[in-house]
């Protein structure tokens, strides 16, 4: 498991315990904050990512006239089934 990510709800846990299941490796994101390079990922809250990097691997979201930033290929899934639930985290 891959103790860069935090969680605060139940239903984040779940998601995490799925995640945990299909991420082979612990990643890391350099930035702390996101800025006009960087975002949180909504799924992973506190992993910050690349905005480029996302982009060219794909792990970008728009949703209802927003771009959101994934961390990873394993929080592509769990965002696409529920967007509306790591939305309302914010």
């Amino acid at each position: 498991m891959c103790e860069a990510h935090n969680h605060d709800s139940a239903t984040e846990e779940q998601s995490h315990s799925e995640h945990s299941q299909t991420e082979e490796h612990c990643h890391s994101h350099g930035a702390a904050v996101a800025d006009d390079a960087t975002a949180e990922c909504p799924v992973m809250r506190g992993n910050y990512v690349d905005k480029e990097d996302a982009e060219a691997k794909g792990l970008i979201r728009d949703y209802e006239g927003n771009r959101y930033y994934l961390c990873c290929a394993a929080c592509e899934p769990l965002f696409d089934a529920d967007p509306e639930t790591y939305l309302a985290a914010r």
